[in-house]
């Protein structure tokens, strides 16, 4: 797009005429630029082109692309990074302070965030004239955090725009690196005294004063821990101090950038204001089908044709439309079209397609099962139901946990306990720690009601669980062999977690549950209630698997609680176990 007088606003009309293809977000944050210059003023907030035009003279003044097909080229800024660097630099307040203390982007891969973002905090650490300035590129760990910032060094140490092969800001001394080739770990401008760095979110930084915090990859954050430290850093310092975060799309298993994302559609879009904020996601409309209409890609792929070959995507296209796993992958990272889980332990659209709600009180069912996850006092604890009417079985899962202490376990967790519990999908248990009398009832109703005749459990807390049962006059008993003689009431089967399988008679182990649970997903033998918790279980899930194959879920690698998909599996196995033929079951009323 040529350079006008006001390139910004130029952008944000050509947006609206449809002349430069975007979707909805990015239409609604041109037109709220172009709003705001009518009426902003009435706010404190000043549109000043000739600000803008200062930052977006600076790169291509000052800077050289240093990798990708315009490597050794001015930095150019593309059209989307225009109406970005224009709009972040041009709107100030009244008191002459800039206007904006955060900005969300989000876009399809390969859009050049990565380096527009190194790109402007030398911009803003070093030739805005802030004395002293602190600029930081954090990510979820250090590697990530120094793809950026080693951009940032790249562009130091690479000839400057119309100088000769050695005038770079490195060698003209206006920076000074700190480390040698890919060691380098601070940037330092003598004449201001300002520094650039790289942090991971998990480092204890002593006292900061940052005028700029750079968050990538947000959407791989686990916890929103870190973001809002340096929020309060930021608030803390004087001036117009800012934070840039970068995203692809999240998955909606990715609670941090989801909630963010979110937020900023709903302030691109006008439904919730904040003048502080602003805004910029390319993702194609909800309507549009990338895998028939390339029309539509430029709406996720801001760069599309410029920097980014048109060629590159239709490879990836091609490839999902012949791979259904590869599918939703591409979908969320170069359309911006969330996707339930970045990482699922089964096809996902499979899942979803068990799920479905039923009320067990109409099935004429041939057995009921159960299995019991306990939690560690204050965690999660999973009791899963299935009820098998002929080869279908349908399976409901119910929740525990401590109402004490909830909101931090949300927090710590990435999963919105709280609200679950306010929406009924868990049940909140007064006190610090889960009594498990509350579970040792669910389990007496439904003997009560359903006819219960097994209850699979992990070893792990079974005496308390036991000694409630008591309490509640529960009659249970545990199977120790077939050649062991019953006990009285209900009766509780054991059932291994490990990735060992287990070939004593009749004996309940992780493997066999596993591919029982799987055969039934992928053969449509079994219905799922829907539950946000028993969905967050699943996409959280990682395996473990031995040497000859054999597979179990490993709670220590998963990205966060996945005690309901544990006894979804041990209830597919217990459903198959033959009960008949160990004892005859107890089956009695209470």
């Amino acid at each position: 797009m040529p350079r006008m007088s006001d390139p910004t606003t130029a952008y944000a009309k050509a947006v609206l005429t449809g002349e430069i293809v975007a979707g909805a977000w990015v239409r609604g944050a041109c037109a709220r630029h172009l709003r705001d210059i009518e009426n902003a003023a009435a706010r404190g907030l000043y549109w000043r082109p000739e600000k803008a035009e200062y930052a977006l003279n600076f790169y291509p003044s000052v800077l050289t692309i240093t990798a990708g097909a315009a490597a050794m080229q001015p930095f150019n800024l593309l059209p989307w990074q225009v109406f970005v660097t224009g709009s972040l630099f041009g709107w100030v307040r009244e008191n002459g302070l800039l206007r904006y203390r955060s900005g969300w982007l989000e876009t399809g891969k390969g859009q050049a965030k990565s380096p527009w973002m190194a790109a402007t905090g030398l911009l803003k650490g070093f030739f805005m004239g802030i004395p002293r300035a602190e600029v930081y590129a954090i990510a979820q760990d250090k590697d990530q955090a120094n793809v950026l910032f080693h951009d940032a060094v790249a562009m130091c140490r690479a000839p400057m725009p119309d100088g000769n092969d050695y005038a770079s800001l490195e060698s003209t001394g206006v920076v000074l690196i700190r480390g040698v080739g890919d060691n380098a770990w601070k940037i330092e401008h003598p004449a201001s005294g300002s520094v650039f760095k790289s942090e991971a979110n998990s480092d204890a930084i002593s006292g900061p004063r940052p005028v700029l915090v750079m968050a990538d990859e947000v959407h791989e954050a686990k916890s929103d821990k870190a973001i809002e430290i340096w929020k309060a850093a930021l608030t803390k310092m004087p001036g117009d101090p800012l934070m840039l975060l970068g995203t692809n799309t999240p998955a909606t298993s990715q609670y941090v950038g989801t909630a963010l994302s979110a937020y900023y559609q709903a302030v691109a879009l006008g439904e919730v204001q904040d003048d502080t904020a602003l805004a910029y996601i390319a993702r194609v409309d909800k309507n549009d089908d990338p895998f028939t209409d390339e029309g539509c890609w430029q709406k996720s792929l801001p760069a599309l044709g410029i920097t980014y070959p048109l060629e590159n995507i239709r490879d990836e296209v091609q490839t999902a439309k012949q791979l259904a796993s590869r599918a939703p992958t591409v979908k969320r990272l170069y359309f911006g079209i969330p996707t339930g889980a970045a990482h699922f332990w089964v096809d996902e659209d499979v899942w979803q397609s068990r799920l479905a709600a039923f009320d067990e009180t109409q099935l004429k069912a041939d057995g009921c099962f159960a299995a019991l996850d306990l939690s560690q006092k204050n965690d999660l604890t999973a009791l899963s139901v299935g009820w098998l009417v002929g080869q279908q079985l349908f399976v409901k899962t119910y929740y525990w946990t401590p109402r004490i202490g909830i909101a931090d376990r949300a927090r710590a967790d990435l999963a919105p306990y709280d609200r679950w519990a306010d929406e009924g999908y868990l049940t909140a248990v007064p006190g610090p720690v889960i009594d498990k009398t509350f579970v040792a009832a669910k389990v007496k109703e439904l003997v009560a009601k359903h006819n219960l005749s097994l209850l699979a459990y992990d070893p792990a807390g079974m005496d308390d669980f036991m000694r409630a049962c008591a309490d509640v006059d529960l009659p249970v008993w545990r199977f120790d062999g077939a050649d062991k003689m019953a006990g009285e009431g209900l009766m509780l089967v054991p059932h291994a977690q490990g990735p060992r399988v287990r070939f004593e008679d009749k004996q309940l182990c992780m493997p066999r549950s596993i591919e029982r649970l799987e055969d039934r997903i992928l053969t449509g033998r079994i219905t799922i209630a829907p539950s946000p918790v028993t969905y967050a279980c699943a996409a959280n899930a990682a395996m473990i698997e031995d040497g000859a194959g054999n597979r179990a879920f490993d709670k220590r690698r998963s990205r966060g609680r996945i005690d309901g998909l544990v006894t979804l599996a041990m209830v597919a196995g217990a459903a198959e176990m033959p009960v008949q033929q160990i004892i005859e079951p107890n089956i009695f009323v209470l």
